[in-house]
C-alpha cells in the first residue's frame, strides 16, 4: 500500500510545494520510495521528496494533517471534520495518479472509504 496525507496548507509553519496545493490542502506520498530523511514526530512530519524531479523540503506540523489513508483502496484515517474539502482533495489526487499513469483520462471515481472518527 502507498500511504498518502492530506494536509492543509494554512499557517506559515507549512512548507510545501504551492503548485500542487489545491482548494488549500495537498496531498502528500510519503512512502519509502518517495521520499528522503522522513521525520515523524508528535508536533510535525518532514522529509526530502522530488516534486516534477525537483527536490524539496517539506514540513507539515502534525495539527495540519487532516487524512492519512492508502492511495490503493483510499481506507485510511480521516482527522478533521472538514469532510467536503478533504473529500475533493482525494478524489482529485487520485484522477490525477491515475490519469498520469495511465495517459487517459478516467472518470470520476465514486466516493472516498474514509469515515470520520470522533
Amino acid at each position: 500500500m502507498t500511504p498518502h496525507l492530506l494536509a492543509s496548507v494554512d499557517g506559515s509553519d507549512v512548507v510545501v510545494p504551492e503548485q500542487y496545493v489545491e482548494n488549500g490542502l495537498i496531498v502528500l506520498n510519503i512512502a519509502p520510495s518517495a521520499v528522503k530523511d522522513l521525520l515523524m514526530g508528535n508536533e510535525s512530519i518532514s522529509f526530502s521528496a522530488r516534486f516534477g524531479g525537483i527536490p524539496r523540503e517539506v514540513h507539515v506540523p502534525v495539527r495540519s494533517i487532516q487524512a492519512i489513508y492508502a492511495r490503493e483502496n483510499g481506507q485510511g484515517l480521516q482527522l478533521s471534520e472538514s469532510t467536503a474539502d478533504a473529500q475533493g482533495a482525494l478524489e482529485s489526487s487520485d484522477r490525477l495518479s491515475e490519469e498520469q499513469s495511465s495517459g487517459v483520462s478516467l472518470p470520476k471515481s465514486p466516493s472516498s472509504h474514509l469515515k470520520l472518527v470522533k
